[in-house]
């Protein structure tokens, strides 16, 4: 529920986050470093779930002068509408938006051309002072000068931005945090591939103002760095700040982007010492395919990667990877063989993308050659290569929302033992996927109940088995109760009582390592 009388603010800063626990960290830099103007500046976050009309109402009710939207995939078309009602009430407000979905081939984009001003790439430097001209009324560059090329700060010199997390933000909503920015790998398919260089912050500030956020309570970090694990130093020192502090937050939630396939012995020994499941390693493969691999510029050792997956499966860090559907010459085939593999390295969570043509992305030069089409709308998904049929790639998305509720949400983990014990999982799952969607003609708003239910149906016409047994140790596991449901009470009595999983974990993360 929005606020009924917003702050006045001369500038504000908006977004439409795609879940209200999500926490903008991009708004909350661009306050920060408002200079002179950061006491007329406020900022607002909406979702992309809100009502046009009743954000359009409040933002109006704050009266600014300039309104600043930050642009992703995810919230481009609801700001865009967002936006055209607000050009058409109060024209006098001045637009200036900026973020990566509007930094790269902005030309003709819809909401570029109802924007007044557009920021593209980094904004600390640029957004206060083309406020400054605008606020000046020095029309001769700020009412005419559309495109802002956003001058890249120095990031030892921005004011860091973790004050502007509430108390409120601190208890109930993810918080962003990043010690670099930048990224040294080229892979086509990442708009993280067009920086030029890695830029690291001041630990000593960065470690004095996550004091004051643990002071406060903060429990869980997730750092947003493309590479965590790029210099070992840096790494290091943050680990063993992290360590100390498990005698002030035992219950410590820590996660971080990882390179697969560097990961020396130093720092195995610090990741060791953390307790079971107190870690997350997002970790982004992509592809096991050597060659679709140097294709689009993502060369690694996959000898060096088998070894740390295998060794961070023994630690009890809990293990987030990716792959990726659709990248170019990876045929269903190759895609198997990779998730398969991938799975058998014991990973608690396998990310099934589909590959986004984003904006600016050099993924682009493979369209012609490998007859990508890629979908006009936001999120610019693939609809079919050379190598997959649009059909083969609808199979491949369904099976990719499946996975995620029954392979990757930890609620099913005798089940997928059945589908683990196959020749091949991945083929086995997905005649699971076809079946479920042939069945129920959906993939989301399917209760856990209902799913129990369809994957006994399914076992028991498909395979022949009975696998209540299992379903039953699910359900007990997943909800921590100790009776049979009634849709299962007349075949097991299985009591398997729930262990209690650390409260700074996500349920998901819980449910994989209890």
């Amino acid at each position: 529920m929005q606020p009924v009388a917003p702050p006045q603010s001369t500038i504000l800063l908006c977004t439409l986050n795609a879940k209200y626990i999500h926490a903008a960290f991009g708004l909350r830099y661009l306050k920060a470093n408002m200079g002179s103007l950061d006491k007329c500046t406020n900022i607002h976050e909406f979702t992309i779930h809100d009502d046009p009309l009743q954000m359009l109402e409040w933002i109006l009710q704050a009266n600014p002068r300039i309104v600043g939207f930050g642009i992703y995939i995810w919230n481009v078309d609801q700001t865009t509408k967002l936006i055209s009602l607000l050009k058409t009430t109060r024209p006098d407000i001045t637009i200036i938006i900026g973020g990566p979905e509007v930094s790269h081939e902005w030309q003709g984009q819809p909401i570029v051309d109802l924007a007044d001003h557009l920021i593209t790439g980094e904004g600390e430097v640029t957004l206060p002072r083309l406020c400054n001209k605008i606020l000046n009324s020095d029309k001769d560059t700020a009412t005419t000068k559309k495109i802002w090329f956003g001058e890249l700060p120095t990031v030892k010199d921005l004011k860091l931005p973790y004050h502007l997390y509430t108390d409120h933000d601190v208890q109930s909503r993810i918080m962003y945090v990043e010690a670099s920015r930048g990224c040294p790998f080229k892979c086509q398919f990442c708009l993280s591939s067009l920086d030029k260089k890695v830029r690291n912050f001041d630990l000593e500030a960065l470690f004095t103002a996550f004091d004051d956020l643990i002071d406060r309570g903060a429990k869980q970090f997730k750092f947003v760095d493309r590479t965590f694990n790029l210099k070992l130093k840096t790494s290091i020192s943050i680990l063993e700040y992290f360590l100390d502090k498990l005698t002030i937050v035992p219950d410590l939630f820590l996660h971080f982007e990882m390179v697969p396939d560097r990961f020396p012995v130093e720092l195995r020994d610090y990741v060791a010492r953390f307790p079971k499941g107190q870690i997350q390693f997002e970790i982004g493969i992509q592809t096991f395919n050597p060659e679709v691999a140097g294709r689009i510029q993502r060369r690694q050792n996959y000898a060096a990667l088998e070894d740390n997956l295998q060794f961070l499966h023994t630690t009890g860090v809990h293990l987030h990877t990716d792959l990726i559907i659709g990248l170019p010459g990876e045929d269903m085939a190759s895609f198997a063989r990779g998730f398969d593999y991938l799975l058998s390295l014991g990973a608690q969570e396998i990310q099934v993308g589909i590959l986004k043509r984003l904006n600016g992305a050099p993924i682009a030069v493979h369209t012609n050659e490998w007859k990508h089409v890629y979908s006009p709308m936001p999120p610019y998904e693939i609809l079919e290569t050379s190598v997959l049929s649009f059909d083969e790639l609808a199979r491949l998305r369904r099976f990719a929302r499946y996975w995620n509720i029954i392979g990757n949400s930890g609620r099913f983990v005798h089940f997928l033992d059945l589908i683990k014990n196959q020749p091949s999982p991945f083929y086995a799952f997905l005649s699971l996927s076809d079946w479920l969607f042939s069945t129920t003609g959906r993939t989301h708003k399917i209760s856990y109940n209902n799913m129990l239910e369809y994957l006994r149906r399914y076992w028991e016409t498909q395979h022949g088995d009975n696998i209540l047994t299992q379903l039953v140790a699910d359900y007990q596991r997943s909800t921590g109760k100790k009776h049979t449901p009634h849709f299962l009470q007349e075949y097991s009595t299985v009591s398997i009582s729930k262990g209690k999983g650390k409260r700074s974990l996500t349920s998901r993360q819980s449910r994989h390592h209890h």
